[in-house]
């Protein structure tokens, strides 16, 4: 049948039918359905875990382990593909929020039993600031299931990967050069990774054992002093093409500050690749709209938000610097998210009254979307005060 020939209507009868089967059929049925059992363990909602380990790597950087907590329901880690990332949901002083991190350790860590998350201090990182203030051995911590899509794909990816890294931006590829030591990825990385010195280089020690490996080439980029053994400035066009492989297709991968973003995008724009060679880690969290250089700014300091979810609507006071997410969570409002940078759609909602802004660096909408009114509030910033529906959080 053609899809011109579909009757909307029959479809969404046949829908609404198969649930109602579904939901009358008994729970044993239901949970012993051998697709349901699987979509449990592969893309679990909430995985309860403990802090099974606290290693300080860096004086502003510490990586967690975590293994699974049976006695919350959670026996073994999801599996995921190197690259991915997990949420950490907390509840700090009555604002439940929660963050995206690369997962640093490798799909057969998680087969073994536990997940490493790598956290870095971050000024203006409510969440980050908390966490590793905070967190210690033996803590019970609730996380999402693996999410993105930074990851390598035979398919699409050519067989040479130029991975570019800026500070704790090195998390994913960690993860990715482990898996291919391990067997679980085969491609050739090439690492730029960029440091501001020598002693900023995060897993120097790990890297340093990936590189024997004939199929991982790491090099160190230091901006902030020059010395013997290391390139010295910043990833730029010349230095990509530098080692990059010579008449023969390379994708690239980058993950690292927003600042990093801006600049070696511009840098690869030199280099003519096709788009589906290049691969962006979440943009991460815009705290401010006027560090942005599409941003047109506005007249008001402050905007109100008034905020629809199903039959309850209310308003609230925030900074017009701060992205709609930002403010309804400073309220209590909890919002369905996962990355925080606009890419995974959890949040997606529909303005009907006043102006706003959406970075386009962050701006993957569909046109219908961008036609009326639908965006992620968590990289939409108020230009004045709003009205907007969101969906309801589980």
């Amino acid at each position: 049948m053609s899809m011109k020939a579909l009757d909307p209507k029959t479809f969404h009868e046949n829908l609404e039918e198969r649930k109602r089967r579904i939901e009358a059929a008994s729970p044993e049925i239901r949970d012993d359905f051998y697709l349901n059992r699987m979509a449990r363990v592969f893309h679990p909602d909430r995985q309860y875990m403990k802090i099974e380990r606290v290693t300080e790597i860096d004086r502003d950087t510490k990586v967690y382990r975590f293994v699974p907590d049976p006695l919350r329901g959670t026996t073994r880690c999801a599996p995921f593909l190197a690259g991915q990332y997990l949420n950490i949901y907390l509840n700090i002083e009555g604002m439940k929020v929660n963050r995206s991190y690369s997962i640093s350790s490798s799909p057969k860590d998680a087969v073994d039993g536990f997940y490493e998350l790598t956290l870095k201090y971050v000024q203006d990182g409510l969440v980050s600031r908390y966490v590793l203030d905070n967190w210690k051995e033996g803590d019970e911590v609730e996380l999402s299931g693996p999410n993105g899509n930074f990851s390598y794909q035979g398919l699409r990816d050519a067989k040479t990967v130029v991975c570019l890294a800026g500070g704790s931006g090195i998390t994913p590829f960690r993860s990715l050069a482990k898996a291919i030591t391990e067997g679980d990825e085969d491609f050739r990385m090439i690492l730029l990774y960029g440091s501001r010195t020598e002693n900023n280089i995060l897993f120097r020690e790990d890297f340093d054992e990936f590189g024997k490996d004939e199929r991982i080439k790491v090099v160190h980029v230091l901006s902030d002093e020059k010395k013997e053994g290391y390139e010295h400035g910043f990833i730029t066009a010349e230095l990509i093409s530098r080692y990059a492989p010579a008449g023969e297709p390379y994708s690239v991968f980058i993950c690292g500050p927003q600042a990093m973003y801006r600049f070696v995008d511009a840098e690869i724009a030199k280099l003519g690749l096709a788009r589906k060679y290049v691969r962006h880690e979440l943009f991460g969290e815009i705290h401010d709209a006027s560090v942005m250089p599409d941003y047109p700014g506005t007249d008001q300091a402050e905007v109100k938000i008034t905020v629809s979810i199903r039959d309850n609507t209310r308003t609230v006071t925030g900074s017009a610097h701060d992205t709609i997410l930002q403010t309804l969570e400073k309220h209590g409002i909890t919002v369905p998210t996962s990355c925080r940078s606009g890419e995974c759609g959890f949040c997606h909602s529909v303005i009907t009254s006043g102006s706003y802004y959406v970075p386009k660096a962050v701006d993957g909408r569909r046109l219908a979307d961008a036609k009326f009114g639908g965006v992620h509030p968590c990289v939409t910033f108020p230009l004045g005060d709003i009205e907007i529906i969101v969906p309801a959080d589980k």
